[in-house]
């Protein structure tokens, strides 16, 4: 016999909002101008909300607003609920509509003949590519923004299913004046003293794959500048002030006219993927996966980089794929 049904839950997500909103800028005036409201407003809103939980949320005083106890307990949750619906929102909008597909692409990798071939296969579908930040990959699939992404490892493949399409070689990136621009290739050893920056807005694990830290022989790499975002970064080689181990871009594909590139020997080449949502049922979704492991990927590469994945991961893959 199926479980009874819950009592009867009364709380408002935009309340929710409202409070993780003033919660984030601990003050009423800056959170009322991010939701677009009143200071008036937001006080009534909130009120509103401690009345439907049963316990006051925040303390107020001369000296500005904090969270109490039960407003630090209840914050964390909060955020999981709103994720949580935003996520039921987008999957049952993508469920009603399976005729169309978002296909993401980063920088510098090049998705149309996947396309074409999936438009061709699928006349009547809605097909859209969308280009992304580098590092957007795994949010812009898991906020329903695209449902599939063609980009570069590493990022946490937790809640995704990843095939790998083949192998990139990395590069050192420098300016064109640089004592290392125009050499046939280099090691890390030539690199051993340049700075190279760290970019703010990435994970650990984004960040200390492209500055190759540690070095393989445990040494840390050199510090750098801390930048905002790849084009800041771009603009400091630019100036002589740092190298960086990038993707083989060109300038046609979004490299600063001020830098080149020069092949970097002695470290394993990134790896081009297919990610898609753990799970995802669509046919539109399945199809394209079939068109980028026929048309995006090649020979011993793509060979080469199913091994190494394999030699990551205990479980044994299916040919041509991993769920991560």
């Amino acid at each position: 016999m199926a479980d009874a049904f819950p009592d009867p839950i009364d709380l408002d997500l935009r309340l929710v909002q409202c409070f993780v909103v003033l919660a984030g800028h601990r003050h009423f005036g800056r959170a009322a101008e991010a939701l677009h409201t009143t200071q008036p407003s937001l006080s009534r809103q909130i009120r509103r909300l401690e009345q439907q939980l049963g316990a006051r949320l925040l303390d107020r005083s001369t000296r500005g607003t904090r969270l109490s106890e039960a407003g630090e307990v209840f914050l964390p949750l909060a955020g999981e609920l709103l994720r949580s619906a935003g996520q039921a929102m987008a999957r049952a909008r993508a469920a009603a509509q399976t005729h169309e597909i978002t296909i993401g692409y980063t920088r510098g990798l090049v998705i149309t003949p996947a396309v074409r071939a999936l438009r061709q296969a699928e006349p009547d579908a809605e097909v859209k590519t969308r280009l992304l930040a580098w590092n957007d990959s795994r949010s812009a699939l898991l906020d329903h923004r695209v449902d599939a992404v063609v980009t570069r490892l590493p990022f946490a493949t937790d809640q995704l299913h990843v095939t790998v399409l083949h192998d990139e070689p990395r590069v050192l990136v420098v300016a064109r004046d640089h004592r290392l621009a125009g050499r046939d290739s280099v090691t890390l050893d030539d690199i051993a003293g340049e700075p190279i920056p760290h970019v703010r807005r990435t994970d650990a694990l984004l960040n200390a794959y492209w500055r190759m830290d540690p070095r393989p022989d445990g040494r840390p790499a050199p510090d750098g500048p801390l930048v905002e975002d790849l084009e800041d970064k771009h603009e400091l080689i630019a100036e002589g002030r740092a190298v960086a181990v990038g993707p083989p871009l060109d300038h046609a594909t979004g490299l600063h006219p001020a830098l080149t590139t020069v092949p970097l020997r002695g470290v394993e080449p990134s790896q081009v993927v297919l990610a898609t949502r753990a799970g995802d049922g669509s046919r539109l979704v399945a199809a394209f996966r079939r068109h980028a492991e026929a048309t995006l990927t090649g020979g011993q590469t793509r060979v080469s980089a199913r091994s190494a994945v394999r030699a990551k991961n205990s479980s044994t893959p299916q040919p041509g794929s991993v769920g991560l």
